[in-house]
């Protein structure tokens, strides 16, 4: 079981190791063992109830242990979480918080040669793991997904991809819009790729050879590297770029495979899942340095494009960046809880 330092939780967490076929021999070698937590709320232990269950994924470079992580005067997400369903006023869930971190900092939730099968390892793995150990009510209808950022992305774009699994998801400042959230960044990217002759391999071998995040190029390149090895990777695994390092120009067929992960452009291809989705939270800051805020709005456009009726979305702009918005996490978490509690109409 697992403390969160020195905080007594009214529920309990647990933890787990998932040893995954899917993610066995992976492009980058990373370990295919990977931890999972599990919260069960406060009775759970005493009652013969099932709950819904609601899936926690984290942004680029989030790892799991990070949870833990205490910011000044504020909880972590597990301890908000605990005090959320120990008021009695929010529908009591279990919450599944999901290890997908790669040695590029994340998978963004999908299948790639260039890192491995993590939207698979998620929906094919770890929720059967958990419905076979856990009273969970395990069918879609009371199943839910939620992240920030990267994480956002995944719960997006991952009820969609598995509709039978998902019917309900929370999207805090999640990537969308891809023209407004990563063009930008490509520009900043060929800038610091002068220093290793447009190489970004050469840059990715000398960041491995000394401490992170020294130098002014690491946060851009090793994004623009993973997210590369996520949505434009070769058959053998090799990321390529979606523009060329040395003139900035994009490459239209590459940049094509990551507008195709656009969950804005995706929504008119899977339409009839995002209609049938029980609920469905968006928020992000007005001012978010990756216009994500604009990814929101287009998004819930898509959805009311879609056919999702407007009283199963909670949409919310509110006066921010892309950081210290975790406050916004259990606003979603009781809303969700709300939704996918009852029985579908």
């Amino acid at each position: 079981m697992i403390q969160l330092r020195c905080t007594e939780l009214a529920g309990r967490i647990d933890e787990h190791v998932i040893d995954s076929e899917l993610l066995r021999d992976n492009y980058l070698g990373d370990p295919a063992r990977r931890p999972l937590w599990v919260y069960v709320p406060p009775g759970y232990d005493d009652s013969e109830q099932s709950y819904p269950s609601i899936y926690v994924i984290q942004g680029y470079t989030g790892q799991l242990a990070m949870w833990a992580n205490r910011s000044a005067f504020r909880p972590t997400f597990p301890e908000a979480a605990d005090a959320l369903f120990a008021t009695g006023d929010v529908p009591p869930a279990v919450l599944v918080f999901v290890d997908a971190w790669t040695a590029y900092g994340g998978s963004q939730f999908v299948d790639s040669p260039g890192t491995g099968r993590y939207h698979s390892y998620l929906c094919q793995e770890v929720v059967p793991f958990v419905d076979a150990r856990y009273r969970t009510l395990a069918d879609r209808a009371h199943r839910a997904i939620t992240g920030k950022s990267s994480g956002g992305f995944g719960a997006m774009i991952t009820p969609m991809l598995r509709p039978d699994l998902f019917g309900a998801l929370a999207s805090h400042a999640g990537d969308a819009l891809y023209e407004l959230c990563y063009l930008a960044e490509f520009g900043k990217s060929v800038r610091h790729l002068r220093d290793y002759d447009g190489d970004i391999s050469a840059w990715w071998t000398e960041f491995q050879s000394r401490t992170p995040f020294t130098k002014s190029a690491d946060e851009h390149l090793l994004m623009m590297l993973g997210i590369s090895a996520c949505f434009s990777a070769r058959d053998d695994g090799t990321p390529e770029l979606p523009f060329d390092p040395h003139t900035g120009m994009l490459r239209p067929s590459v940049w094509q495979r990551w507008l195709d992960w656009d969950p804005v452009r995706m929504a008119p291809r899977y339409a009839e899942a995002l209609r049938s989705l029980r609920a469905v939270w968006l928020d992000a800051g007005t001012r978010d340095e990756w216009f994500l805020d604009v990814g929101a709005q287009a998004f819930r456009a898509a959805l009311r494009d879609a056919g999702l009726p407007d009283e199963r979305v909670r949409f919310e702009l509110f006066d921010a960046g892309h950081s210290r918005i975790d406050y916004r996490y259990p606003l979603a978490l009781a809303w969700l809880c709300h939704h996918i509690t009852d029985p579908p109409a």
